[in-house]
């Protein structure tokens, strides 16, 4: 799923050096999660977000359905 992401991040913002993907778990209501936190550069968060949150919605909803295939939960979170 991580590799995914990054492809998905990095496509879409011009300085794809800055672009980290930290991966983390948590547990949410005793079932396991997988959190990802987006990092990239100021001037690139407007192209991840998208206008009105669409694009990073779209992302959230494309790697979640791809994990819940698996049996996965994952949680995204873009961190400014």
């Amino acid at each position: 799923m991580k590799e995914l992401l990054e492809l998905l991040v990095k496509s879409l913002v011009d300085d794809t050096d800055s672009v980290i993907i930290e991966e983390s778990e948590q547990t949410i209501a005793g079932e396991p999660e997988t959190l990802f936190r987006v990092n990239v550069a100021q001037s690139d968060m407007g192209k991840l977000i998208g206008r009105h949150g669409r694009t990073a919605k779209d992302i959230r909803i494309l790697v979640r359905a791809l994990a819940a295939r698996e049996g996965n939960h994952v949680s995204i979170d873009i961190e400014d």
